[in-house]
């Protein structure tokens, strides 16, 4: 006999994680209570990450729509699995020439 879920979300789908939202811009650090206490970075490419942890999908796409609401180009969005070192700081490589 197999274990329920321990979750309410439905099986196979995510659950709580630690998400990385990146829009074209810089946005001022007032708007971090806006997005729900995520941390707000400038980064030198002129992008603003928003990023820490998310209850579930359905906040996920919460976000999300305030950040169409307001305009913001979207960059890209990606999600930490808890188990690397690459939160709360996003460690990217240049590209090399």
């Amino acid at each position: 006999m197999s274990t329920p879920p321990t979750s309410s979300a439905p099986a196979g789908s995510p659950g709580p994680g630690w998400y990385r939202i990146r829009i074209q811009g810089h946005l001022d650090q007032r708007w971090t209570s806006w997005f729900d206490g995520l941390a707000l970075t400038h980064d030198p490419d002129g992008t603003t990450v928003l990023q820490g942890p998310v209850a579930d999908q359905a906040a996920l796409h919460g976000l999300l729509g305030k950040v169409r609401d307001m305009g913001l180009p979207l960059v890209s969005v990606s999600c930490a699995d808890g188990t690397s070192d690459t939160h709360p700081h996003d460690h990217r490589q240049e590209p090399t020439s």
